[in-house]
């Protein structure tokens, strides 16, 4: 009788503990958040199908990749760009607002069809920052540049640093900036598939502030900004593309 009472509550104990672990794991699963950033996810459908169509028709030797600091390159900073990248065959498929899933998934969806670039100027993740940490951030950037080796093994990819953002030096984003470019420098295979380059000193003053000069809203560039950008490039591009 002893024994069988024994065991009953042997019993009932290994159910409650088996109960319990039951009951923890679903908890110990959640706590595994998920990185939007390497998950591929479609944001501006319209514009992505105009790119499309524009890659379809080929004839692309430099493409361009990014969010709307990109797609600043459609405005008014149009006689920068035709002056410095008019003769490269170039195309520009930034839209503003993206992260590094919608330009993977963009990527995923017909905007690496169609023709073989050169060259791909990638510049993405300042607008994960408010929703992904930076080692997310820094793998949603490298989901980007492996997807581009992977659609197109023949095209190297120009990868450039976060341009830093924020009036002060001291801006919260300035150190995490430079801890993604810091993990997506590793990238650099010195110009076999993959260059890296951080132009964003560039931009700065000498005390490490952001003028309005360079960008109104310490944010996206003036066209003084973009002339900067291209001449920063000009000539990795060109070593590139050769």
């Amino acid at each position: 009788m002893t024994f069988r009472i024994r065991g009953i509550v042997l019993l009932g104990t290994c159910l409650s503990l088996a109960a319990l672990t039951l009951a923890g794991a679903p908890a110990r699963a959640a706590d595994k958040k998920e990185n939007t950033a390497v998950k591929p996810s479609v944001k501006d459908e319209g514009r992505h199908k105009g790119f499309v169509e524009i890659a379809k028709k080929g004839n692309i030797d430099l493409v361009f990749f990014g969010d709307s600091i990109t797609d600043g390159w459609h405005g008014r900073e149009k006689d920068v760009w035709k002056e410095h990248f008019g003769p490269l065959h170039p195309a520009n498929f930034g839209i503003g607002g993206d992260r590094t899933q919608h330009v993977l998934w963009r990527m995923q969806n017909g905007e690496l069809d169609g023709y073989t670039p050169k060259v791909a100027v990638v510049m993405i993740g300042t607008n994960n920052l408010g929703s992904n940490t930076e080692d997310e951030i820094a793998d949603g950037i490298k989901a980007v540049v492996e997807e581009i080796k992977k659609q197109q093994p023949k095209t190297k990819v120009l990868l450039l640093g976060v341009f830093p953002r924020g009036h002060e030096a001291t801006d919260k984003n300035r150190d995490r900036i430079k801890k993604i470019n810091k993990t997506i420098a590793k990238l650099d295979d010195e110009g076999k598939t993959v260059k890296y380059l951080d132009i964003g000193g560039k931009f700065l003053e000498k005390d490490g502030t952001l003028s309005k000069d360079i960008m109104p809203d310490y944010l996206h560039l003036s066209k003084k900004g973009y002339e900067i950008w291209a001449e920063a490039i000009d000539q990795p591009l060109k070593d590139l593309m050769k």
